[in-house]
């Protein structure tokens, strides 16, 4: 190596530990090694290889491996993570969804085009497709019986408060109407088996029902997800007018704590066990009999230990009928439930979120969910 690619080299080096240049520019990820010489922003192996996807805005190198010249390193040197971030993220939405490191791939692949190629923070016009109050278009939806992908109408209204999807393009009335006070959208490409795939809940008489649906385009896909977004922001900006953004953009959409299959048995501990699919969103446990079912075949509200709920690891003594031997034991004011886990491993995470969530004082409103919630055994 020559003295002036070591030099280069020991720059970039230096350059990396700079505040802001320690994390991906785009994920936030930790300790990134690769750099765009034509952003001049440093970014992780992953978001790299979606940098490569638009060449004609980002030209990525290795930090450690591949040549740097003089001019090359100086730019980077002179722009920087910081910088990029002030130029291509000036006007983001509170209510945009920034994807980390553990988003799906297509998150961050929009969120990396947004800024550079679409640069959509910059003009802010250019944000109308989901900050405008009103989106309608075509979705292919998952039928609830049939499993089949078909078209559909989908139209968000925040004037009405509502996404209503309509089974024929030229009906009058919808086939279903979601009020944007209980949605919520959460990107599922593996249990969907689309990378684009989106699950879409929301209440039904104090049940959740979940839809599934995806577009071809990835960016309709998220300017839809967006949309849901803002549409729940504005609504909570009504419904709690002295609340702060920060306050209200944890509210807006949220991943599932945790999914999986384990057996469950009925309320007289007396039934068979049977595998099911569960679904820890907040302080709801759902269970399905398949992942893409519609409605739930039962839910548990999970309540705080100041409550009287508790979470135990393993089974009582008398109980039969399991095929797995990894037990979990919830206790309610009401009853006990009674699950099993495959392995041990996936014992211990259950049990660790359950924890998590037993261990979090009630709000207030969860007070009123708990007085108004349906079991279904």
């Amino acid at each position: 190596m020559s003295s002036e690619q070591e030099t280069n080299r020991r720059r970039l080096r230096e350059l990396l530990v700079v505040r802001g240049n320690s994390k991906c520019v785009d994920c936030g990820a930790p300790g990134p090694e690769w750099a765009s010489f034509t952003l001049g922003v440093f970014m992780c192996d992953t978001c790299s290889g979606i940098h490569r996807n638009i060449p004609q805005i980002s030209r990525v190198k290795s930090v450690l491996l591949d040549p740097w010249d003089a001019a090359e390193v100086e730019f980077m040197a002179s722009t920087g993570n910081s910088a990029a971030k002030a130029k291509y993220e000036q006007k983001v939405p509170p209510f945009y969804y920034c994807p980390t490191k553990t988003d799906c791939q297509l998150l961050r692949e929009q969120w990396i085009r947004a800024r550079y190629e679409r640069n959509e923070f910059i003009y802010v016009e250019r944000q109308e497709p989901y900050s405008a109050g009103y989106r309608e278009g075509f979705l292919w939806k998952r039928g609830r019986d049939n499993g089949q992908f078909l078209s559909r109408k989908f139209i968000l209204s925040e004037r009405e408060g509502a996404l209503k999807y309509f089974n024929k393009h030229d009906a009058r009335e919808p086939k279903a109407l979601m009020k944007i006070q209980t949605i919520n959208a959460t990107f599922q490409p593996a249990k969907i088996s689309n990378p684009h795939g989106l699950q879409i809940t929301y209440l039904k008489d104090n049940s959740t029902r979940n839809i599934f649906v995806y577009h071809e385009d990835g960016k309709e896909m998220v300017d839809w997800f967006n949309a849901i977004r803002a549409a729940r922001f504005h609504y909570l900006q009504v419904a709690f007018p002295g609340a702060h953004d920060v306050d209200l953009v944890p509210k807006l959409t949220r991943n599932y704590i945790k999914e999986g299959y384990m057996e469950k048995t009925g309320p007289k501990h007396t039934e068979g066990f049977k595998k099911r699919w569960f679904t820890l969103d907040d302080r709801r446990l759902m269970y399905f009999k398949d992942p893409l079912d519609a409605y739930a075949r039962g839910e548990v509200f999970i309540g705080s230990k100041e409550n009287d709920y508790t979470v135990l690891p393993g089974l009582p003594p008398s109980t039969q009928g399991n095929h797995w031997q990894f037990g979990i034991t919830i206790v309610t004011p009401e009853r006990k439930f009674l699950f099993a886990c495959e392995t041990e491993a996936e014992q211990k995470d259950w049990v660790g979120v359950f924890q998590g969530v037993v261990n979090r004082p009630m709000l207030p409103q969860e007070y009123a969910v708990e007085a108004h919630f349906k079991h279904k055994p």
